[in-house]
């Protein structure tokens, strides 16, 4: 997958040396001719440590560089122009900003996504892009709005997008919400009643945990 975080990436790396010795069984300290295996003792510490913030350091920059590029893309596509639309018979707008390479979205799979949901004057009001992460949804079955349905899985005149592909949606209320509104909260709704919506759409892929 709407949900908004920071993220941010630090790493200390200390490679001191303890300034203690762990006492040997015989009750002696690390001392005279035990000052070898004291030195190689304390060597190991300052070694682990360098490989841990290594690996730590490399796992936090790959999610900081995934969680910037999504960013990215989202500021993209909200600055993309609107396309020419094609219009089915159920009334659902779309046109294609890039046609995909892969395969269609199976009738009640799970599939990933990624999408900027904006009301008809422009304004976002959800973004899987802000979360760093694509939406994982069931298409086809009646899980998601009618217009995401058709809209991805195709119908009535709408091709199928395939992965990789990026569609742009204009879903009408009927499609969407209908006359009530929804999002709501503590009385607050996030979408009023009889609300068009936008959609960007990028299929990203087939989810892994599909039954084979």
């Amino acid at each position: 997958m709407a949900l908004s975080f920071s993220l941010s990436s630090g790493v200390t790396v200390s490679n001191r040396f303890h300034s203690t010795c762990i006492l040997k069984p015989n009750g002696k300290s690390c001392n005279g001719s035990n000052k070898v295996l004291c030195s190689a003792r304390k060597d190991k510490t300052p070694l682990v440590r360098i490989g841990l913030g290594i690996v730590a350091a490399w796992v936090m920059g790959l999610t900081a560089l995934d969680a910037d590029a999504t960013r990215i893309e989202y500021y993209a596509t909200v600055a993309e122009p609107m396309c020419e639309l094609n219009y089915a018979k159920s009334g659902l707008g779309y046109c294609d900003v890039v046609e995909g390479f892969g395969d269609e979205a199976p009738l009640g799979e799970l599939i990933n996504i990624h999408y900027t949901a904006r009301f008809a004057d422009g304004i976002v009001f959800d973004s899987s892009y802000k979360r760093a992460r694509p939406l994982t949804m069931r298409i086809g079955v009646g899980k998601v709005i009618r217009g995401l349905d058709q809209g991805i899985l195709g119908g009535e005149g709408v091709p199928p997008m395939r992965i990789g592909g990026k569609r742009k949606l204009m879903i009408p209320p009927l499609l969407a919400y209908g006359p009530e509104p929804a999002g709501c909260f503590s009385g607050d709704c996030n979408i009023p009643g009889n609300a068009t919506l936008l959609y960007d759409i990028k299929f990203v892929g087939l989810y892994s945990g599909n039954a084979k």
